[in-house]
């Protein structure tokens, strides 16, 4: 079996680090010079042609498409093929990154590639409104201070191969290519993603830091006391009182923080099961549907949820089993305030296959690559609507 590395390439002005960054830390990499398809064109002429993007016409993207000199290895549609192989990934493994985009809370950059660092701004609070009857007298003065922040903008990248007996195979005999290889590339990319949105993991790179939800050092933290899993019915409340209990005193921390409405909660796989139980004996509702009758709680989400799109993964060619990788650790519970003042998912590029190079003609490298990592942000004193228990 191939060994599916994955890498994390940074770059900033004067440096770079990875394989990628090294290619492209001199100059502008298109993304579309490295898709190129064996095609042929409206004289009838059968060449290797690449398509790059060339503006925006109202909505609509537009594309302009050239003959290049340069090795092509796959056609159109087989390219489709592989790109089609990474929507149920990308949906799959990015439960919590892809709701931030479902829910807008993103920030696309013009050109991801040539972004190493994001330098952001907070301001301060300044100046007081005076009450006075003639409207003359001067209120006071004061200075609004300005903080900088900067975020690396790193590659996420793993690598695969395909064969060209086997493609020559697949052409000859009528069989869809084998994207397996895509597959299992674009599985290690997005479990990274999702995993540097929650798990205590920091990258460092161009004066900046990229922090998890867990992390960040201006989150507010909140003690469980007792894991949820672990809560038993007694004098206090039941099972499902306590955990309402604690959810209402992470709102109100979150409100001493002035953050205020719409929130939603993370929980990781194992307490799924645990919510979908009843709320006390004497209501008919689960502890689920009692949270979200809170004021200002969104929705649940569940790190890692695979139901929706289990079968789904299950069908394509090569994949035998779904194996379950909690991103957000055992017995963690966030509260997030939906607003891109809080977090956002940065993104320069969507998970994408590119052709990396060829060996001896027999062997085609190929990347599946992303640009997205996750902004968690605070106001100037500090303050975010990030509440994480534990």
């Amino acid at each position: 079996m191939p060994d599916f590395n994955l890498n994390i390439d940074f770059m900033n002005l004067n440096s770079a680090q990875g394989e990628v960054a090294n290619a492209i830390k001199n100059g502008r990499l298109d993304p579309g010079m490295k898709r190129p398809f064996l095609a042929t064109n409206k004289e009838g002429k059968w060449g290797v042609y690449c398509s790059v993007f060339s503006g925006m016409k109202g909505k609509e993207p537009q594309y302009r498409t050239f003959q290049v000199n340069a090795n092509g290895t796959l056609r159109r549609e087989e390219w489709k093929t592989l790109d089609e192989a990474l929507v149920p990934i990308a949906e799959s493994r990015l439960t919590g990154v892809q709701d931030l985009i479902s829910r807008g809370l993103v920030y696309n950059l013009g050109n991801g590639m040539g972004t190493t660092v994001l330098e952001t701004h907070d301001v301060s609070d300044a100046m007081e409104a005076e009450l006075s009857m003639d409207g003359v007298s001067r209120s006071q003065g004061d200075r609004q201070e300005f903080g900088h922040h900067y975020l690396p903008i790193p590659i996420i990248h793993s690598d695969y191969e395909i064969n060209e007996r086997v493609l020559n195979v697949s052409r000859n005999m009528g069989n869809p290519l084998d994207v397996s290889g895509a597959e299992r590339a674009a599985r290690k990319v997005s479990e990274k993603v999702e995993s540097m949105l929650y798990r205590n993991e920091t990258f460092a790179y161009g004066g900046g830091t990229i922090y998890s939800l867990t992390n960040y050092p201006h989150r507010n933290e909140f003690t469980l006391g007792t894991n949820w899993d672990a809560l038993e019915d007694d004098s206090t409340g039941t099972v499902g009182e306590k955990i309402v209990r604690q959810v209402l005193d992470m709102k109100q921390l979150m409100i001493n923080n002035h953050q205020y409405g719409n929130y939603v909660i993370h929980i990781p796989t194992g307490y799924e099961v645990l919510l979908d139980d009843d709320y006390n004996t004497f209501k008919n509702e689960t502890i689920r549907e009692r949270i979200l009758k809170i004021a200002g709680i969104q929705d649940i989400i569940v790190v890692d949820k695979l139901a929706a799109n289990r079968e789904r993964i299950l069908k394509i060619a090569g994949i035998q089993d779904i194996i379950v990788v909690d991103k957000l650790a055992a017995n963690n519970v966030l509260m997030i305030r939906l607003s891109t003042e809080v977090v956002r998912i940065v993104r320069g590029m969507a998970l994408t296959n590119l052709q990396w190079s060829t060996e001896g003609g027999m062997v085609h490298k190929f990347k599946v690559m992303t640009i997205q990592v996750p902004q968690i942000r605070s106001d100037h004193n500090g303050n975010t609507g990030i509440v994480h228990a534990a």
